[in-house]
């Protein structure tokens, strides 16, 4: 992995119960984010993590993949983490491998939702221009899930192309979203405040392997 990962924050006006719900479940999960169009879930580990199998669909080409992901719901302090495990072996996929979390923090009048994440680069030199684009599409993203909890409109009424729906100004922006926390620069480890459960969970390019 490298020293330069994703980061992405947001406030939404909803409590965690909403924003766990629109999140944890695959098929709202897939609606809001356009990182993935299907997510598929396959089984449990010993531990009770959940396996799944994902896609991401192209005009050109469909990426493949496997992953695992731990849910926490009940924690001292009152937040909710989500930790994650993913990896293909498809040569076209810019991410090889990657790891991260969600962070659902009560605030005063809403959610502060939250990711961090980093991956082994699929395209190699390219990937200075990969990396932006996947924490743009993140953020845009994230915004997208603000709007749909906040305005009550489906996300499919914002597809891709309407982020250059300059016309509109109700449409989803990665702009609305922090790049970084308070304490750290964009371009830092973001996986320093990852939830322990993310060293528990196996790695899915070694399991595909063996």
């Amino acid at each position: 992995m490298t020293r330069s990962g994703i980061y992405v924050e947001i406030f939404i006006r909803a409590d965690v119960d909403e924003v766990w719900r629109l999140t944890q479940d695959p098929a709202e999960h897939v609606r809001w984010d356009i990182r993935f169009s299907h997510i598929q879930p396959t089984g449990e580990t010993d531990a009770r993590a959940t396996r799944f199998r994902y896609t991401r669909r192209t005009p050109f080409h469909i990426v493949e993949g496997t992953g695992v992901s731990l849910g926490e719901v009940e924690r001292p302090d009152g937040t909710r983490t989500s930790a994650l495990r993913f990896a293909t072996d498809d040569v076209l996929s810019p991410i090889r491998a990657g790891r991260g979390y969600w962070r659902y923090v009560p605030v005063d009048g809403g959610t502060a939702f939250i990711t961090g994440y980093d991956y082994e680069p699929g395209w190699g030199l390219l990937d200075v221009l990969v990396r932006p684009l996947l924490g743009w599409a993140t953020a845009w993203s994230f915004d997208r899930l603000r709007n749909w909890i906040e305005t009550g409109v489906p996300p499919e009424r914002w597809p891709l192309w309407s982020a250059v729906w300059w016309g509109h100004p109700d449409r989803p922006r990665a702009r609305r979203c922090r790049r970084a926390p308070a304490s750290r620069p964009r371009r830092a480890d973001h996986l320093v405040n990852a939830p322990a459960t993310l060293a528990t969970l196996p790695d899915p390019a070694t399991e595909a392997a063996s």
